[in-house]
């Protein structure tokens, strides 16, 4: 029996198996890096052991560091969770070696999938089709040319070692192998620690298709149905449901059996996920075995109302498979949506800050996982992803309408995110009827822009949270009103723009109602009624309208959520301080917070638009940094390996004619 459970792990998964864990009766035991010392699943948990600095690979990543700290507080196993240690053959082979539990497969299995090449060769033993490649152990580049002119094009270079969307280029001509292969490199180096690759014939446009396995220590193995995972941006997944409307009652039982002979292959035990492409004709192909719990588990419980992660310390501690596949039973349909702080208008650039509000959305059929609270900094160091929500319902329209809803109800202020890119995915006809491939967003939503929120609605909140707070602002430096019955003014600044913007607020006495007065582009004078203000909730009837918005605030920074969306204000002083000038025109700042992985040119260079300056790492996640002008390289201002802020001057151009 399973006792105390060290929980390897970090954020949402944590959070998730610290749950299931407290309703099994079980001692948990948190991990933490610096940045994490007050997360969620420290506070969550029973204990908690500090584990190292605050990049991966000098905590989540330490073998002997995670191995000591359950000894130390007297763990039996350890869960792996998912992403860091969870796919790691020698990190479950040590916990062996310790006497420990290791909540997964077993160390071969592990390794037997986690080479892409070697799990590739061995399914296709078992009669699992696979599509053509090269994984040899020859990594020179020439040879990687020679196959890939005999696999054909277009093609995928992948990290063998790798999974998640990261290591991976898709690769339409010869003359950009060469570059495709450096960065998959660099990527998979630095998320996996190996730099090998494989290459493989990309399917154009199909459908992700991965299947649920589970197998315990008795030699029994089953699936648990499929997954619908096409809708991906970088190769990264961002929506996920079950079952697919692409598969017929045939296709999902071949499916099945060739997801349950791949599993065979390796005698699997415990829970794994086998992913295929599916092909426009209905042809399948072999892509990977994860072994491990994976992201979107929830919408396969959602369907057959079990407790995966409960299946996984039964498994562990060697009970056979509380059913077999003839009592598998799935009812109605489950949709997961992936909340992530990034930028989706932006290239879905990742990004960082404070979470000033956080509040989960409720309803039937709604579930949430989340691994983050209020006041909570997203940093550099981790994945973007802070949270998923899952709605599930009887028919696929029902449990879309539901999350739909959840996510016009979840609040998320502070940092942009990618909640309104996940309401237009939802909301698109083309989702909507099914017809899904994994080029589904870059088709749809290429130059997809964050939709504006209601305006003069967060204008009207935050003056009225303002004069709530204190009819005369302390930051009003030097302003004086000699006639207190004037109307009080209000001036902000609507992110992004710089433009400053004038309201005016004059209270009716004696009642809650208001006369406001907003100068945009043209002036606009209504009547407001304040019902309710809470901390971060405000109800208005504006000109007879009844409306309950959410805002927050964090020194000058204000964010409205809306019907439409999230607006930010910045609050201006009537007497501002003079202000230093901006930088001279012809830098480049960093985007986001990262790390320089590589400098691509020197100082006297001459640079065209659009030309690759140097790369960034942030997130787990490659970015180039490019010159938007002709010029010539004046100075550079750090070195690969060194980390920037956001913002931060990276290099000095001097623009040419």
């Amino acid at each position: 029996m399973i006792e105390t459970v060290l929980i390897a792990n970090r954020g949402e998964i944590a959070c998730r198996i610290i749950r299931t864990c407290r309703r099994l009766g079980m001692r948990i035991i948190a991990i933490y890096s610096d940045v994490d010392a007050s997360a969620l699943h420290v506070r969550m948990a029973d204990e908690a052991i500090h584990v190292g600095p605050s990049p991966s690979s000098e905590s989540y990543l330490v073998t002997e560091a995670i191995i000591n700290a359950a000894r130390r507080t007297g763990a039996d196993a350890i869960h792996p969770g998912l992403g860091f240690l969870a796919e790691n053959s020698d990190f479950a082979q040590a916990c062996a070696d310790a006497g420990l539990i290791f909540i997964g497969p077993t160390p071969a299995a592990i390794a037997a999938m986690g080479n892409k090449h070697a799990a590739r060769a061995l399914v296709e033993r078992f009669g699992v089709p696979v599509l053509p490649g090269y994984g040899g152990d020859d990594q020179a580049q020439d040879t990687l040319r020679q196959e890939a002119e005999r696999i054909g094009w277009p093609l995928m270079v992948k990290a063998a070692a790798g999974g998640g969307g990261k290591g991976m280029r898709l690769v339409q001509r010869p003359a950009d192998l060469d570059d495709a292969c450096a960065a998959a490199r660099r990527e998979a180096r630095q998320a996996f620690g190996s730099d090998e690759l494989i290459l493989e014939r990309a399917l154009l446009a199909p459908r992700h298709i991965e299947f649920q396995i589970f197998g315990d220590q008795h030699g029994n193995l089953i699936h648990l149905g499929e997954r619908e995972c096409s809708s991906q941006r970088r190769h990264q997944k961002v929506i996920e449901e079950t079952p697919s409307l692409a598969l017929s009652p045939e296709l999902r039982i071949f499916m099945g059996e060739a997801a349950v002979a791949a599993g065979r292959a390796v005698n699997y035990s415990n829970a794994g996920t086998v992913e295929f492409l599916l092909d426009r004709d209905g042809r399948f192909y072999f892509l990977e075995i994860n072994t491990r719990l994976q992201v979107e588990h929830p919408v396969t419980e959602s369907v057959t109302g079990l407790d995966l992660v409960e299946w996984q310390m039964l498994i562990a501690e060697g009970q056979a498979l509380p059913l077999c596949q003839e009592e598998v039973r799935m009812s109605g349909y489950a949709i997961e949506a992936r909340l992530y702080a990034e930028n989706p208008a932006n290239d879905f650039l990742p990004v960082t800050g404070e979470i000033v509000h956080w509040c989960e959305p409720e309803g039937e059929g709604i579930r949430v996982e989340s691994g983050i609270q209020s006041g909570d900094q997203v940093s550099i160091f981790y994945d973007p992803m802070l949270a998923k929500i899952i709605a599930h319902g009887p028919d696929r329209a029902t449990a879309s309408r539901r999350l739909t809803r959840a996510l016009e109800s979840t609040t998320l202020l502070g940092l942009t995110n990618n909640i309104s890119f996940l309401r237009a995915i939802l909301n698109h006809p083309s989702y909507q009827a099914g017809e899904l491939s994994t080029e589904f967003l870059a088709e749809y939503f290429p130059h997809w822009t964050e939709p504006p929120g209601d305006v003069p609605l967060a204008l009207i909140a935050v003056t009225l949270a303002q004069w709530q707070e204190h009819a005369q602002l302390e930051t009003n430096r030097g302003y004086w009103r000699n006639n207190p019955n004037r109307p009080q003014l209000y001036r902000y600044t609507v992110v992004p723009d710089d433009h400053p913007v004038e309201v005016y607020l004059a209270p009716i006495r004696h009642t809650a109602t208001y006369t406001i007065t907003t100068v945009l582009e043209t002036e606009i004078k209504v009547m407001v009624e304040l019902h309710e203000q809470a901390a971060h909730e405000m109800v208005v009837t504006v000109d007879g309208y009844r409306q309950r918005v959410m805002l927050a605030c964090a020194g000058s920074n204000w964010w409205v959520q809306t019907r439409n969306g999230v607006v930010q204000l910045r609050t201006l002083e009537l007497l501002p301080e003079p202000k230093a000038p901006a930088d001279a025109g012809g830098s480049l700042r960093a985007p986001m917070p990262g790390m320089v992985l590589a400098i691509l040119v020197e100082v006297g260079q001459r640079v065209n638009k659009g030309d690759a300056l140097l790369k960034l790492e942030a997130m787990k996640m490659e970015h180039t940094i490019r010159t938007a002008a002709d010029g010539v390289v004046e100075a550079i201002y750090f070195a690969s390996g060194e980390t920037v802020a956001a913002d931060t001057l990276l290099v000095q151009l001097k623009e040419v004619d």
